[in-house]
């Protein structure tokens, strides 16, 4: 009965295991076929990849929007991480009465929907824009401010800050360091694996976003890729083995950053403290 069992586990998660990687295959195999064969369905790997390569590079300018991907997400991720565990770093560490009140106010802030607060940022960052352009409609800082802090990472990090040894802290103190000491020389190296967890759902998230900066960035040469992608699928025929590329080429820097950090990312989600 035992090994019955665990035979059926296996397969079990080998069905799971295929069916969750398939659209990555299938999309691998889309980028090196044409687009009529892509329509059919075909599974079987073509010899269209590279003329697929030099029609998106005729195309769009993947390169720019590449870029502009990377600084958002980069710039997101580092504000991010930075502002939320110091949050969730007050929160658990520091008493006050009114801590609570104000941490129960952020985690309703989480059941408002982003689509309800589109319209009152969009009016928001317009107005800015007749003061400081920079920060205004149609800037990188328009994508970022909105998202680099947010109640879920605030939440996280408190929570996962409840297994952080407070010792620590009292002997840091007793060493004469300063509270911002504590937190940078202490706290943060201790905390790596949230850190490494926090920064791929971060930048995950952000390399990914579409809807915001589908509404604020207005020109060509500021879009981002997930923006580029949905104007090639947009066409009256689209080139699906060209947009098939372009999807895995998105997908590589994400993919990479999840490899890189992939060892701590478990350790990180659980809270474990190391």
């Amino acid at each position: 009965m035992g090994k019955a069992k665990t035979i059926f586990t296996y397969i079990f998660l080998s069905v799971a295991a295929f069916v969750s990687i398939f659209p990555f295959l299938w999309m691998l195999v889309s980028s090196t076929n044409a687009s009529v064969d892509v329509t059919r369905g075909k599974l079987s790997p073509g010899s269209f990849l590279g003329e697929n390569i030099s029609k998106l590079l005729q195309q769009v300018d993947i390169m720019t929007a590449l870029g502009n991907s990377a600084k958002i997400s980069i710039t997101t991720t580092i504000l991010a991480l930075l502002i939320s565990s110091l949050a969730g770093y007050g929160f658990e560490v520091y008493r006050s009465r009114a801590k609570d009140v104000v941490f129960n106010i952020l985690l309703l802030s989480m059941m408002i929907p982003f689509a309800a607060l589109m319209v009152p940022l969009y009016r928001m960052f317009g107005s800015i824009t007749n003061f400081v352009p920079a920060l205004g409609i149609d800037t990188m800082a328009a994508v970022v401010i909105p998202t680099f802090a947010t109640a879920f990472l605030i939440f996280f990090f408190r929570q996962s800050s409840k297994m952080f040894p407070k010792d620590l802290l009292e002997a840091g103190r007793m060493d004469g360091l300063s509270e911002l000491g504590l937190f940078f020389r202490v706290y943060v190296p201790t905390m790596r694996t949230t850190y490494a967890a926090a920064a791929i759902i971060t930048f995950m998230s952000s390399w990914n976003n579409y809807l915001w900066p589908l509404i604020v960035l207005q020109t060509p040469e500021n879009q981002t890729i997930p923006l580029l992608i949905s104007n090639l699928g947009s066409s009256y025929s689209p080139d699906y083995g060209v947009i098939m590329t372009a999807i895995v080429i998105s997908t590589l820097p994400t993919a990479i950053v999840f490899f890189v950090m992939q060892k701590h990312f478990v350790a990180g989600m659980v809270g474990s403290v190391k």
